[in-house]
């Protein structure tokens, strides 16, 4: 079973306009809600390819409770601490005449301590315990920076292995326990190795730089161009077909659940990454944050090409034979 961690998860409202206009007044053609946040995204996604998952995290007030009811009507498995304060409730708004996307995210409630203790005590807690369990996203107020790193640190003692998906400090502070994979996109790759990565082979050389730093797989996702994976002894890169994008929202965290499903069995990292590039490809195909059908991911599937290379052949080339 697959455990995700979702510590600020959003209830997301995705408007649709067409032509958005900027100072005037304009009349959405489309709204709909869905239960969001990195961790709460990946179980559904999980749900949807037919594995097993529970969904923790905080939720409060109206905008939790809906939360909660959005996931039960999908089927998908939660175990929510309560909060007093309300969810936090995120904008999505999709032009469809320009095809652009804007988001508008709230902080998220404060967590007291006595809350954030609760929430550690019921993880320790768990019977029978996960085999994997992916954490991310954004922190609240009112949670330590470093909690990532105790939560790592924690799932570790118990010998269950931690895939986390964050960015900045949280991710910075997140990686000084180690946990068993990260999966930054280009950007937060740069902010975190304080480098830029113009090229493939700088993608390349920075996840192995994250593998020296004590990580077991990077991946570094690259949007339409798909992802680059590194463990001790591969490389593995991995490319989409080209498809119409209706919304990039929950596409990453698409790419996380298929590492996830993958990794939990521990099959090879190529099949991981094929997998992960199908689902998030298969995720911009659906408006709002609706996330990937199994439909979809199983047509996209063997149409991602996919290249792999020991790491100390690569090491002289940088560049990936191809395979067709």
């Amino acid at each position: 079973m697959i455990a995700t961690i979702t510590l600020n998860p959003s209830l997301d409202r995705t408007i649709t306009v067409h032509g958005l206009k900027l100072d005037e007044t304009n009349r959405w053609r489309m709204m709909h809600l869905y239960a969001g946040g990195k961790g709460i995204d990946v179980s559904r996604a999980i749900y949807e390819m037919g594995d097993e998952t529970v969904a923790y995290g905080f939720v409060g007030g109206a905008a939790g409770r809906t939360i909660e009811i959005l996931l039960d009507e999908e089927g998908v498995p939660f175990s929510f601490t309560p909060i007093e304060q309300e969810t936090r409730t995120n904008f999505i708004i999709t032009d469809t005449k320009t095809y652009r996307q804007t988001r508008i995210d709230a902080p998220g409630p404060h967590i007291s301590e006595r809350q954030l203790a609760r929430f550690r005590r019921k993880m320790r807690q768990l019977s029978p315990k996960p085999d994997l369990v992916v954490a991310g996203g954004s922190l609240p107020p009112g949670i330590p920076i470093n909690v990532y790193c105790e939560i790592v640190s924690e799932a570790k003692s118990f010998g269950i292995r931690t895939l986390l998906d964050s960015e900045g400090r949280w991710l910075e502070e997140g990686i000084k326990a180690k946990p068993y994979l990260i999966k930054p996109n280009v950007h937060e790759a740069e902010e975190l190795l304080k480098v830029e990565l113009p090229t493939e082979e700088a993608i390349i050389k920075a996840a192995l730089k994250i593998i020296e730093m004590g990580i077991k797989v990077a991946v570094i996702s690259r949007g339409k161009d798909g992802l680059i994976a590194a463990t001790k002894q591969e490389v593995v890169k991995a490319v989409p077909p080209a498809v119409r994008v209706r919304s990039a929202v929950g596409a990453g965290d698409c790419t996380m659940a298929g590492l996830a499903l993958k990794l939990v069995d521990n099959k090879p990292l190529r099949e991981a990454c094929q997998l992960a590039v199908a689902m998030g490809t298969a995720a911009v195909l659906t408006p709002g944050t609706e996330l990937c059908h199994r439909k979809d991911v199983e047509d996209i599937l063997p149409q991602v090409k996919v290249w792999e290379t020991r790491k100390s052949k690569l090491a002289k080339t940088f560049s990936f034979a191809s395979d067709e």
